[in-house]
C-alpha cells in the first residue's frame, strides 16, 4: 500500500455479504457512505457475478470476468470495509467465496496488507458479533490487516431504518460516523508506516 497524504482521498472498497437487494448490510453500506468523513470515499462491489470457486478457472487464462474486476478493486483500493449479515453465527456463503477468489494465489492476494474493516446489521438482538469473529478469523487468513476495533453490529435493525432504507436511529448514525472517522484515521498510519 503506497502512502496516501493526508489531504488526498482515502478510496474504500465496500462489499455487503448480502445478495438481497434491500438487505440491512446494502443499507448500512449506503448509510456509510452517506456518513463518511469527506476523505473517505466508499465504492461498492457487487458480489452477486462472482461465479462459486472453482480451482480449475483459477489461472490467468481462465479465471472469471467477475473475479478479475473483485480482485482489480480490491488491489486499487486503500482499504475494504465489508457490511455482512451473520448466517448460523458464521460469514455468509457469498461472502466466504468472494474472500476465496481473492485470497488467491497465496501470499500474493490484493487482500494481503490490505487495511480491512467490518460492520454489520441484524434483525436480532446480537447483531452480527459472531459472525463479525468468524469473518475476522478469514480476513486474518488472508493477511489482511484488521482494524482492531470492535465493529459495528446493529442489533434489531428493522427499527433502526426507515421505509427507505436510510439508517435513521441518530445514536447508531453517530457511532458509524465515529467509526468511519477512526477507521480513516487508522488506514492513513497504516499507509504511513514502512513496509
Amino acid at each position: 500500500m503506497a502512502a496516501t497524504p493526508a489531504t488526498q482521498p482515502l478510496q474504500v472498497l465496500g462489499i455487503a455479504g448480502s445478495l438481497r437487494r434491500a438487505s440491512y448490510n446494502r443499507q448500512l453500506l449506503e448509510s456509510a457512505r452517506r456518513l463518511a468523513p469527506p476523505a473517505l470515499v466508499i465504492t461498492p462491489f457487487d458480489i452477486a457475478e462472482v461465479p462459486l470457486y472453482n480451482a480449475d478457472h483459477d489461472t490467468d487464462a481462465a479465471r472469471p470476468e467477475a473475479v478479475r474486476r473483485l480482485k482489480q478493486a480490491i488491489a486499487a483500493s486503500d482499504a475494504v470495509l465489508f457490511a455482512a449479515p451473520e448466517y448460523n453465527h458464521g460469514v455468509p456463503g457469498v461472502l466466504q467465496n468472494a474472500i476465496d477468489w481473492a485470497s488467491r494465489p497465496a501470499f500474493a492476494s490484493p487482500l494481503a496488507g490490505k487495511p480491512v474493516g467490518m460492520m454489520g446489521a441484524s434483525g436480532g438482538i446480537s447483531g452480527t458479533m459472531r459472525g463479525q469473529q468468524a469473518l475476522k478469523l478469514v480476513l486474518m487468513s488472508t493477511l489482511a490487516l484488521m482494524f482492531p476495533h470492535a465493529g459495528i453490529a446493529i442489533t434489531l435493525a428493522k427499527d433502526k431504518f426507515d421505509a427507505g432504507g436510510t439508517l435513521a436511529h441518530e445514536p447508531t448514525r453517530e457511532l458509524l460516523a465515529v467509526y468511519l472517522a477512526d477507521f480513516e484515521r487508522w488506514v492513513r498510519r497504516q499507509a504511513a508506516l514502512p513496509r
